[in-house]
This record gives C-alpha cells, structure tokens and sequence, in this order.
C-alpha cells in the first residue's frame, strides 16, 4: 500500500502537520525536522495526490490551450512550451484543436468549465466578443497571437507589423524589387498585421504596392504556398522575392520554385515566418522570422497562475509584447554580382 503522511511522521517522529508542511514546500519547518522528514520521505516512498491537494485549494490541476490546427508546426512547437512552462505551476495540459471555426472553439471552452480547468491559453480565429464574455468571467483566460475582437483579457503576442516590415526590409536591403507576399486572409489577425507590415516596408524602400504581388492563402501550408507560388511565376513579370507570412507557405513556395527551375536564392529569395525546426533544415535553409515561443509560452502560463492567486481588481488586464529576431540563412543570401 502507498505510504500516508502518517507513515512517514512516525518515521520521522515529527507531527503530521510538520511533514504536511514540509511536503508542501513551506518554510517554517527546523531545519533538523526538515531533515528527518525528507529522510522519511525517502525510505517510505511517499507521493503526494496531487488531486487531492489541488481539490483542497480549490484547483483542478489542469488548463486548457486551445490551437486551431496542431499539424501546422509553429502550433504543435507552442504545446509543447506550454506544457514545459505549466509543469513549474504543477500543472497538466489538455489540448483541443478547433480548425479556427467559432462553433469548435465555443464548444472547447463550453466543455472545460471551471469545474475541468483553472484556465485557458487560446489561439482564436472566430470568436466573437460575445464568446469572450460569457467565459472569462469565469476562468482566467490569456489570447496568444491576433485576433481583432475587442476584450479585458490577457493577452500575449509578437508585434507582427515590425516583425513583417523587418523581413520584407531584410529583402529590399538586398536589392529586390518585386518583393511578393504569400498568406493575405481576412480570418486571420496576423495576416492583417503582416500584410500592413509588408506595404510598410515597400514604402519605405520606395517601392509601389502591387496587386499583382499579393496572393492569399486560405490554409498555411506547404501545397498552398506552392499553388501560389506557381500563381506568381506564371506572370509575365514574376517576383524576385517572397515573404510568405509562414514557414510553410515558403518551403512550398521554393519547392514549386525548385520545380520552376528558379534557385533560391540566386533567382527568387525567401523569407518565412515562425522559425519552426523544419526552417532550419529546408534545402536551402530558410530565412524566417523568429518568434521567442518559449516567452510567449511561459508569459502565458504566468499570467494565468497570477490570475488564480490574485483577484481580477487587483491585477489589470495584460498586453505583454514578446520579442522576435530574424534568422538570416540560405534562402536569402546576397545576390552574386556575377
């Protein structure tokens, strides 16, 4: 049978509270009782249940991070760095994929109440401020990425629109001019950031905006980067240069380049965006934008465990900006003269 508080006291020869105090990490504990106690913990073997303890403090255990599409790399990377950051809080992590429509991700929250979970980290792309509302009253809840609804909850992410200005500025510094963006999507937050970020850029190297240039993406993954991609080289001018507003759309963009004929990046450079390991070991290497993950996840872990231990008025609502660096690799290395 499992050891009790009581066994490892009588090893001891302390007093149950001592032992529940030492078990539960509080510090007014001798030190010599400390140590008896910890030595008695050893030899008998003793766990903790962590539901019971959790039930006793008025906590489940668990929170919930709802993504939309766990395939897409920078999405199932993320997990695993919420997961990491929840184990410091003693936390597990239930995970559910929503495909970004309003009905899946109701649902996910309507199925994890208070009685499941101590709070959220979401990724929305559907719900309406409405949604927001009737959940957030209830448990903690923090937004990672964009979303363009207006509501009182943490919220932690890149700033998207310096993050494309910097890789479509890395491209015009390199000396191309028809610089084409793949991924514009009205569903998608980021895409509207990036896409504001990529005309910034263009106007800032004086360069126009062209229609002609900008292909939208209604999935973000590797077949629909090349589709577009094939859309861009069959123009009777086609770009020099790409910034894809994921890493997926551009390792689909260069295959299609690949099967093009083009070298990356000789005749057409590419810029990414989420710096997932597969970046690192495309053919070329792919220059990407890197957002800190491991930041927005344990930010995001942080602020709902602050929202457990604090109340709400004692505690603003959060906008914390996470920092990205651009990763300079094969896919855009400087053009030869020759």
């Amino acid at each position: 049978m499992a050891a009790t508080l009581k066994d490892v006291a009588a090893l001891a020869g302390v007093s149950v509270k001592t032992v529940s105090n030492v078990v539960n990490g509080y510090g007014f504990v001798k030190p010599e009782n400390r140590r008896k106690v910890e030595e008695a913990l050893a030899a008998t073997g003793y766990r903790p249940n962590i539901g019971a303890r959790n039930l006793r403090r008025g906590k489940t255990g668990f929170i919930a991070l709802v993504l939309p599409e766990l395939s897409i790399p920078y999405f199932g990377e993320l997990a695993a760095l919420v997961i990491t950051a929840a184990q410091r809080h003693n936390w597990n992590v239930l995970i559910e994929q929503t495909q970004g429509t309003r009905d899946r991700e109701r649902s996910a929250l309507t199925a994890m109440g208070p009685h499941m979970i101590d709070g959220a980290i979401l990724s929305p792309q559907a719900l309406a401020a409405e949604d927001f509302a009737a959940f957030h009253r209830e448990i903690p809840l923090v937004m990672v990425g964009e979303h363009a609804v207006d509501v009182p909850i943490d919220h932690v992410a890149i700033d998207n629109v310096l993050a494309a200005r910097t890789a479509v500025r890395h491209l015009t510094d390199l000396g191309r001019r028809r610089v084409a963006a793949i991924g514009r999507n009205p569903r998608r937050g980021t895409a509207s950031l990036r896409m504001e970020g990529y005309r910034a850029a263009l106007g800032e190297a004086g360069l126009p905006v062209l229609d002609e240039l900008i292909v939208p993406a209604t999935e973000y993954h590797r077949r629909d980067g090349a589709e577009a991609m094939r859309h861009l080289l069959s123009l009777p001018e086609p770009p020099d240069a790409v910034f894809c507003f994921n890493d997926l759309l551009a390792i689909g963009a260069m295959r299609a380049a690949a099967d093009h004929g083009l070298r990356v990046p000789h005749d057409l450079a590419v810029v990414g965006f989420d710096n997932t390991e597969e970046s690192a070991y495309s053919i070329p290497s792919l220059t990407t934008i890197a957002p800190d993950k491991s930041a927005i996840a344990t930010t995001a872990v942080d602020l709902i465990a602050r929202r457990v231990a604090e109340p709400a008025e004692d505690f603003p609502v959060q906008d914390i900006q996470t920092p990205f660096t651009l990763k300079v690799r094969e896919s855009t290395a400087a053009r030869p003269d020759a």
